[in-house]
């Protein structure tokens, strides 16, 4: 990466960005794009050199080789003018246990030499309450729940506004109601023009709350783009619920569908097929009629007790691409 002018399109971006410990390759020559106001979901398996990543990002971590942008800025190079535009949660909330929730937070403010003393006390108390701490301010932050701590430690990175916001398991030990207030929180940081960059081993948050998302497998980038993209990488399937599956396969050979699957579901049976990949060539995907199927199948006296057809997921897509399961850890 030269250090040329940026054309703003992007809120991180890497070139061959790679890290070494000894004769292990943490991070393998990563090239990361991050566009401005994205929620950017960042994924991947045990040591798969996702936090050394983010770690080199925020200049806590040089770089064995590659180079890396923040928000138009080269880093480390950069990173007195970078960290104060940018907000961080990285590998969970430390805070002093005997000061209280806005105590810690008055404290951090106070070591932020760009931070303005006269307005500190009003800063404090809207972090708080943007992240719904209000009631437990006075409470010593050695008292708190993991899940309080997780949520001061959100209100540290709002204390200032930011242009760029990185979270590391941002819902880490929340229970259900926290988890949604601080995925509406991720929204409505992305709504005032903020890129918001997720760490996280919850497939299923990634997905409710992240536009665009990159895959990471043995310190090596395999994949990223916008979460469509991703998803649409993978294979549709039509899925039947049926006590005759025999008949149910011959309706769907008709539309050129061969069975993948036979399973028995108490009862009944589920019949599962592959739709073609759109853009291969060759394919049938595009006459394929989905919607004649299920007037087919009653036409031929198939007994159906359910009917779906099934997008690839998020989950599909990470497992076809690492080999793990959706058990991802930072």
């Amino acid at each position: 990466m030269t250090s040329g002018p940026d054309d703003g399109s992007l809120a991180i971006e890497s070139r061959a960005l790679t890290k070494v410990f000894g004769s292990q390759r943490a991070v393998d020559s990563i090239d990361l794009a991050v566009p401005r106001g994205s929620v950017f979901g960042f994924l991947g398996p045990n040591g798969s050199g996702k936090t050394t990543s983010i770690r080199m990002m925020l200049g806590l971590v040089q770089a064995t080789s590659g180079d890396v942008r923040v928000l138009g800025e080269q880093m480390p190079n950069r990173l007195r003018e970078v960290l104060p535009r940018v907000g961080a949660l990285v590998e969970g909330p430390a805070f002093y246990p005997f000061l209280s929730g806005e105590a810690n937070l008055r404290r951090f403010d106070s070591a932020d030499r760009h931070a303005s003393s006269a307005t500190r006390r009003a800063r404090v108390a809207s972090a708080l309450d943007r992240v719904g701490l209000t009631a437990a301010a006075a409470k010593k932050a050695g008292a708190y729940s993991l899940g309080m701590k997780q949520r001061l430690g959100i209100a540290n990175a709002l204390l200032q506004p930011r242009e760029l916001l990185v979270l590391d398991e941002p819902t880490n030990g929340l229970d259900p109601q926290g988890t949604r207030e601080v995925r509406s929180l991720v929204r409505s940081f992305a709504a005032e023009g903020t890129t918001v960059f997720v760490s996280s081993h919850l497939l299923a948050e990634v997905e409710q709350i992240c536009t665009h998302a990159a895959i990471m497998s043995a310190g090596a980038l395999v994949a990223q783009g916008p979460l469509a993209q991703l998803r649409g990488a993978g294979q549709s399937s039509v899925r039947i619920t049926t006590p005759d599956p025999g008949a149910a396969a011959s309706v769907l050979a008709r539309f050129g569908l061969t069975p993948t699957s036979l399973e028995t579901v108490r009862a009944t049976a589920e019949v599962s097929a592959l739709l073609p990949v759109p853009d291969e060539p060759g394919s049938t995907n595009g006459r394929v009629d989905i919607d004649a199927i299920l007037p087919a199948l009653v036409r031929a006296g198939v007994r159906v007790r359910g009917f779906a057809v099934e997008e690839p997921s998020l989950e599909d897509r990470f497992v076809a691409l690492t080999g793990e399961g959706f058990d991802v850890v930072r």
